[in-house]
């Protein structure tokens, strides 16, 4: 019995040990993942094989500074919750939207205003947004300009005098089914109408805005240490100037973070 009892004693201290050897080594090697949608230009894209966008490289310098090692993650966007609830990702960080859903997981502070347009051909003779009265109009899904234009939404009353709305898997099947002639126009963020206009000179994007709303980190729902951490150092970043440099790279110059 006594050498029974003195071999579990030595398994189990072995054991401990080795869980401890495990989660320093995970310690020193931390992964950030960033739970992203790759067709949402220029928060998140694939070109030439890569991942880059203005949200991406945001993270990329915040885990260059903790010592952690980035993750850039796509993700289907209909499952992000389960990506995020399930820890296959850290967070969400891909021009999310904390409108409407500000209980349904543990915000960063606001960084980027953001709103809702438009976005036509030159040549629909679409100038306003009553002009979309009897027209088809395209949507991502699951995006706010989407719910605010549904039943219930804020802009409900403008969703209504739609012909039709078409719900895309992404914006870039979107604006295909824009430029096909298949809907006559897209309701979208701003960032990315201005992306598509800088690359289609056919494009124009409407004065009025469909709804403002303003942009997030999103993380699991009570993570608020994770967030605090980030959210620390991205603040140490607009302070010294680098989330400018990286703003100013996907905005023509222009310094888009409202984040203090």
């Amino acid at each position: 019995m006594k050498k029974t009892f003195f071999f579990a004693l030595i398994v189990c201290a072995v054991s401990l040990m080795t869980l401890c050897g495990c989660g320093d080594a995970a310690g020193t090697a931390k992964k950030f993942t960033v739970g992203f949608d790759a067709e949402f230009p220029p928060y998140g894209y694939l070109e030439n094989g890569q991942y880059k966008g203005f949200d991406l490289d945001l993270a990329r310098e915040v885990c260059k500074r903790r010592g952690w090692e980035f993750v850039a993650k796509p993700i289907n966007w209909d499952s992000k919750d389960m990506e995020l609830n399930s820890g296959l990702i850290d967070c969400i960080w891909n021009g999310f939207t904390i409108n409407g859903r500000e209980d349904k997981y543990t915000w960063s502070e606001p960084y980027v205003d953001n709103s809702q347009v438009v976005l036509t051909k030159k040549t629909s003779k679409i100038t306003t947004l009553k002009d979309l009265a009897g027209k088809t109009v395209a949507v991502q899904t699951d995006t706010p300009v989407q719910k605010a234009l549904s039943k219930d939404g804020d802009q409900e009353e403008l969703g209504k005098t739609f012909k039709k709305m078409i719900i895309t898997p992404n914006y870039n099947n979107a604006v295909m089914e824009l430029e096909a002639g298949s809907v006559d126009a897209v309701a979208m963020d701003i960032g990315v109408a201005q992306e598509k206009v800088k690359t289609n000179e056919n494009f124009i994007i409407l004065e009025e805005s469909v709804i403002k709303e303003k942009y997030g980190i999103g993380f699991k729902l009570g993570n608020t240490e994770l967030r605090d951490q980030v959210q620390a150092t991205l603040k140490e970043m607009v302070a010294d100037g680098a989330a400018a440099k990286i703003s100013e790279q996907y905005f023509n110059g222009k310094n888009v973070l409202i984040l203090k």
